[in-house]
């Protein structure tokens, strides 16, 4: 719990205190600064509250975030492995692969660029 909540609560509840011994009392001043401090508590216990909710959803989104990494270890792992297990039962299939994936490869970055004609305005 953060200390603004704990502070405005205080604040809210000393305001509470304050109004009403001003109500009863008939003092208007002191009714008046009993509602200024319960207010200013309340203020301060909402900025508290939203300090506990952006705390709360960043440590959440750390946590998410951490555990995706180490999943994703796992993940290519296990990817690996079952690439590899493959290439050994099938060496030849694995090889003419390869040389298709890298002969496509080859054409996508020598193929020359294709300029626009030039516009000719007359």
């Amino acid at each position: 719990m953060d200390n603004d909540r704990i502070a405005g609560s205080a604040k809210d509840f000393a305001g509470k205190v304050e109004s009403t011994v001003g109500n009863v009392a008939g003092d208007a001043k002191t009714q008046a600064a009993g509602r200024v401090r319960e207010t200013t508590g309340a203020a301060q216990n909402l900025y508290g509250q939203a300090k506990d909710v952006a705390r709360e959803t960043s440590d959440a989104a750390v946590s998410y975030a951490q555990e995706a990494y180490q999943n994703s270890g796992d993940t290519f792992r296990d990817g690996s492995q079952a690439i590899a297990k493959k290439v050994q039962e099938k060496p030849l299939g694995s090889m003419l692969i390869a040389g298709g994936i890298g002969f496509a490869l080859a054409l996508l970055m020598t193929r020359p660029l294709r300029r626009p004609r030039p516009r000719h305005y007359g």
